[in-house]
């Protein structure tokens, strides 16, 4: 069942492509310079919440490209030719990263980042997601903890050692039978972390799942956690630095980025509880001066930035109040300065007592 949707699927994608290179020749032949129009996606604004149209998931308008301009016609040619490599995969039925793509062409195509706006280009003029285009992102994902499941004809028992590490796969729309006996998925911002947990064997003293995308996520571990989240039906909790960029991070997680607004909604986790570090932590926990980093100037305007989204102001006007603090105190500070204390601090003390709060407030 499963492989006859994914040939659907595809034979979907495909005829969308003859429908819009078929139209551009039509554009063509009838001698006008409009090619197409492609709209334009917000995961947030800085507006007023009368005037933000980000919860909708609503276009905030077109970029229409032409023949008239040279940038424009740059971006077509980009956009035709990823296109048609994209063609070959689906008909071919194989898969290739976004570096791949890249190296078919560099001297034309120039930087990776060319390449990444034409597969975000296409993915809103077809209306689907990447993996529906076979390119897949390289997994950095890790991870470990009271799950079983499938992918790819490959069984992933995690049972068997839940404080080892298994790489998320990459292909997340192959992952089946997941069966897990896990109260809560904690979600950690780093692999150091992450190992610091799986040493101090975490999952065998709480049943949990505990996941990593090693710094700012990438796209499967978005949608291998968003998975986990829905079939399981567990709640999610995030642990990230004190500072502008764990909350990023954090906040990737949950209302996606920009780059990928147009997917936001398969790939945010609105369920997604922030479980730390927080800047009142600082006291709370008794953390010494020396572990303090002061905040950059790079940091505050970052933070400052922060500060403007609006679903700050709409969804989560706490973590405004935490991100705040922050930047009044002028301090940022790592997860692993909770290691002062004792190296398991984290383990024993810091993130059971968290958990256990939110699980109580959830059940409440």
């Amino acid at each position: 069942m499963e492989g006859n949707r994914g040939s659907l699927e595809r034979i979907e994608v495909m005829r969308k492509i003859t429908e819009l290179t078929r139209s551009m020749i039509v554009e063509l032949s009838n001698g006008s310079s409009r090619m197409i129009a492609i709209d334009r996606f917000k995961s947030y604004c800085s507006n007023s919440l009368e005037n933000c149209c980000c919860r909708f998931n609503l276009s905030e308008g077109k970029d229409v490209l032409t023949l008239q301009r040279e940038s424009h016609v740059r971006r077509l040619d980009v956009l035709l030719r990823v296109l048609l490599i994209i063609q070959q995969l689906l008909g071919e039925n194989r898969h290739s990263s976004k570096r791949d793509i890249y190296y078919m062409h560099p001297s034309i195509f120039t930087d990776q980042s060319v390449v990444d706006r034409a597969i975000n280009d296409i993915c809103i003029l077809l209306q689907c997601s990447r993996h529906n285009l076979n390119v897949v992102s390289v997994g950095n994902g890790l991870v470990m903890g009271w799950l079983r499941f499938s992918e790819a004809g490959r069984r992933f028992d995690c049972l068997k050692k839940p404080n080892s590490a298994h790489f998320i796969p990459v292909q997340v729309e192959e992952v089946i039978d997941i069966t897990s006996a896990a109260d809560y998925i904690l979600v950690v911002e780093k692999e150091s972390v992450f190992q610091r947990l799986a040493n101090d064997r975490f999952c065998s003293r709480n049943r949990c799942i505990v996941i990593t995308g090693r710094g700012y996520p990438d796209v499967p571990s978005r949608r291998f956690l968003r998975l986990l989240v829905d079939v399981l039906a567990l709640p999610a909790f995030c642990l990230v630095d004190c500072d502008p960029y764990g909350f990023d991070i954090l906040t990737t997680y949950r209302f996606g980025s920009m780059q990928m607004a147009y997917d936001a909604k398969y790939l945010k986790i609105p369920q997604l509880r922030w479980l730390g570090a927080f800047a009142s932590d600082f006291e709370k926990y008794n953390l010494p001066e020396q572990c303090l980093i002061p905040l950059t100037f790079k940091d505050k305007s970052r933070t400052e930035a922060l500060l403007q989204r609006c679903y700050l102001r709409r969804e989560v006007q706490h973590w405004r109040l935490e991100l705040e603090s922050m930047l009044e105190r002028g301090v940022k500070f790592e997860i692993e300065a909770l290691s002062v204390h004792n190296i398991s601090f984290l383990s024993d003390e810091y993130l059971p007592s968290k958990i256990e709060s939110e699980l109580t407030l959830l059940n409440s």
